[in-house]
């Protein structure tokens, strides 16, 4: 039976011999208002001790437990907890073993009938040996693990067609070990966080020299680039490993469950969804209840518009319970509450395109352009991707004669020194591209300077042997196909389409001058 008493001081006194309603709010400290010096802090206790003979609720006795670590301490607002202390935690915040089993059932009876044909799912058939098995398991391994790093901060719907490509071409962890950051940066293309695809390289490279992929959550953690998430998800669904996977479908639905107010990114909330995802964890489908409580936060619990009725956990959900109260002005997308994300910073970039053409070439439509890229530094944003000649400055200087200042002495940095066989055809201002990162807004200021090249780029290149930054020219045609950032790829895409407005309105010059030249003809 469960029993709810009031403590002042050093007297119980019962006050309930009944279960909690979901719409009981959270018990709070509260305050004498007593105005001697002496102040009393009530608290609720809860006790799930069976008492056949409870005693009257009117008698007062003296309590002997108020020291016991079975009674949750709760420090007043002035008083507040410090950091090193572990508080006892309510019992309505964990899973009793009857809920964690209805939960499971619930959730893996919808997951069968209704998970989404992904895939990164498909199960591949196992041979009788054992070897067979542990090569099967190891091919669906890496196939969860691409499948994952592409899926952070990215849709399903975007992820599905470069994962089936990225397959592909790298079936195994073995065939994309043998590939090159380049070849990596290009298949990568479109997704950002490049981070991701350099980590999932390196990893590959790592597991291959080991000849042994990791089994288990605590050695995955070992690889570069695999956390906690990546690493529970991999050792649950590929090799049957009884963890835990928590993302942010995950803190959703859990947050609701429990009705957690708590600030989802606060470390002590986010250890506690950990613990009471693993309490959720089915022994022997570990890595279908994962995937079903992810499947559950994409597709019913979502952060907007959860579809409540047809949730199969519904009845379990404290978060609707309390919503559902008729006093009550909570709901339950107030869970787990919103986070204030801070302010993106604004920077201020004048990028040049360096487009160096064949002068042999006598018709420019037809002529041969290379196209100056610059490397990225190996740490830091974008690290180790190829970019235009680009260089941060001040939004005071974002004025055409600063930033061509700045952008000449950046060029002199590079070793480059365009003498008496390059030509200048044109150097024009392209406009301006407003390219958002996740905690920066930065403005590109972009130009396009043309030059055309006598006796060709050897010159140049020798020139750039004695840089300490990489730069190479590439090929027209490489470009199309190259594995640029999605903002590099945009002022590419923008001098196109100057270049190809500038051709058409010289081409439309001699028929406008003849038509002035007749018009004045025909006058006289």
């Amino acid at each position: 039976m469960l029993r709810a008493c009031v403590l002042s001081g050093t007297l119980e006194i019962p006050l309930v011999s009944a279960s909690i309603s979901p719409c009981l709010p959270r018990a709070k400290t509260l305050h004498s208002q007593h105005k001697t010096p002496i102040q009393t802090f009530f608290f609720l206790s809860i006790s799930m001790e069976s008492e056949p003979n409870p005693k009257p609720t009117t008698q007062l006795r003296r309590s002997t437990r108020l020291n016991s670590k079975r009674v949750p301490t709760i420090t007043p607002p002035s008083q507040p907890v410090p950091k090193n202390k572990t508080q006892n935690r309510d019992i309505e915040d964990c899973f009793s073993q009857d809920q964690a089993d209805r939960v499971r059932s619930s959730l893996l009876k919808w997951y069968d009938v209704n998970q989404r044909e992904l895939p990164w799912r498909k199960k591949h058939g196992c041979g009788c040996s054992g070897d067979e098995d542990g090569d099967a398991k190891e091919r669906r391994a890496y196939e969860v693990w691409v499948s994952e790093v592409m899926l952070q901060q990215t849709r399903v719907a975007t992820v599905v067609a470069y994962y089936n490509r990225w397959m592909q071409r790298w079936p195994t962890v073995h065939c994309l070990a043998k590939a090159s950051q380049e070849e990596v940066n290009e298949m990568w293309s479109g997704l950002g966080y490049y981070r991701r695809a350099r980590f999932l390289l390196e990893g590959a490279k790592s597991i291959a020299k080991e000849e042994r992929f990791p089994r288990s959550a605590m050695e995955l953690r070992g690889i570069r680039g695999i956390g906690n998430y990546t690493a529970g998800a991999i050792a649950s669904i590929a090799f049957n490993e009884a963890v835990p996977v928590v993302d942010g479908n995950v803190v959703r639905v859990i947050s609701r469950l429990k009705a957690i107010s708590s600030n989802p990114k606060d470390s002590s909330t986010v250890k506690h969804i950990w613990d009471l995802a693993g309490q959720l964890v089915d022994k022997s489908r570990p890595g279908d209840l994962n995937q079903a409580l992810m499947e559950l936060g994409a597709t019913i619990c979502m952060p907007t518009n959860p579809s409540c009725t047809n949730c199969p956990v519904s009845d379990q959900c404290r978060a609707l319970s309390l919503s559902r109260c008729e006093t009550s002005t909570i709901k339950v997308t107030d869970f787990p509450p919103k986070v204030i994300k801070s302010k993106q910073r604004l920077e201020f970039a004048a990028v040049c395109v360096v487009v160096v053409q064949n002068d042999s070439c006598e018709n420019q439509k037809h002529a041969t352009d290379f196209y100056l890229l610059v490397k990225r530094p190996e740490e830091g944003l974008l690290a180790g991707l190829w970019e235009f000649p680009s260089v941060l400055v001040a939004e005071r200087r974002t004025d055409l004669e600063s930033r061509r200042k700045e952008m000449d002495n950046y060029l002199e940095n590079l070793k480059l020194d365009f003498g008496e066989e390059y030509n200048l055809v044109s150097r024009e201002d392209v406009g301006e591209y407003l390219h958002i990162f996740s905690h920066i807004r930065l403005r590109m200021h972009v130009e396009l300077m043309i030059l055309t090249s006598k006796g060709g780029l050897g010159q140049l290149e020798n020139q750039g042997k004695n840089c300490q930054v990489a730069w190479k020219f590439v090929h027209d045609s490489t470009m199309e196909s190259m594995g640029l950032t999605s903002g590099i790829r945009k002022v590419y895409n923008m001098t196109q389409e100057f270049r190809s407005k500038q051709m058409l309105t010289n081409a439309q010059e001699p028929k406008s001058k003849l038509k002035r030249m007749r018009s004045s003809s025909i006058k006289c």
